[in-house]
This record gives C-alpha cells, sequence and structure tokens, in this order.
C-alpha cells in the first residue's frame, strides 16, 4: 500500500485498496466519459463493480453535493448582493452546477466506493 493517506487517495480518486491506481480512465475534472468507472484497478486487481449497477447509490451522494451547491450559492449571492432577483439564482446555480458537474459525479462514486464498498482490505 502507498503511503499516501486516504484522504489524499479520495481526493487524487485512486484505488480504495492500494492507493495507486486510478478509479476513471480520464482526468476527474474531465466532461468526457461522465459515468465511465474502470472495471478494476491497475496495480492492485481491485474490482471497482462490486455488483451490477452498484453506483447507482452514488446518486444520493450526487444529490447531496448538489443541494451544498444551492445553499453555497444563495447565501453567497446574499451576503454579496444587497437583494438578488430570481434569475440571477436560477442563472448562478446553473451555471455552477454545469461547471462542476464532472467533479461532482465522479467524486460521488469516489465517496461511495471507499464508504460502501466491498473491497477488503489488506493491513500493512
Amino acid at each position: 500500500m502507498s503511503k499516501d493517506s486516504t484522504l489524499k487517495a479520495i481526493a487524487g480518486a485512486k484505488c480504495p485498496q492500494c492507493h495507486e491506481g486510478n478509479l476513471f480512465s480520464v482526468p476527474v475534472y474531465s466532461f468526457r466519459k461522465l459515468s465511465h468507472v474502470n472495471k478494476s484497478c491497475s496495480v492492485c486487481g481491485a474490482n471497482f463493480h462490486a455488483e451490477p449497477d452498484f453506483f447507482y447509490g452514488a446518486m444520493y451522494v450526487s444529490y447531496a453535493f448538489s443541494v451544498a451547491l444551492v445553499i453555497t450559492t444563495m447565501v453567497a449571492l446574499n451576503v454579496l448582493m444587497e437583494r438578488p432577483e430570481l434569475w440571477m439564482y436560477l442563472t448562478t446555480v446553473a451555471v455552477s452546477n454545469l461547471i462542476l458537474m464532472p467533479m461532482m459525479l465522479r467524486y460521488s462514486k469516489v465517496l461511495y466506493l471507499y464508504n460502501v464498498g466491498k473491497l477488503k482490505y489488506r493491513g500493512y
């Protein structure tokens, strides 16, 4: 196992077992292959798909990210402006959601795999 911490492995979207192999074939911020997760780790061979449609549960994490984004945007607009109009809320939320979509989708899968995945970890 790599000497990297678990938080660093999560931030880098690395394998939960060895902290070295990539979970995705493209960078986390890329708009290509949004829903694709590698089948297994290229370093240790850990299976990232515990069962068919395993990552459907990550939708709940993605929903939490979206709610946090809406709340953060609303608070930021209320702090920065005296009385923002409705179209400002909607536009800001839509644009920020579009820009952050790849990261939110991928990190929801990373967090779901780290917390719910049934990988057997080797203790070193």
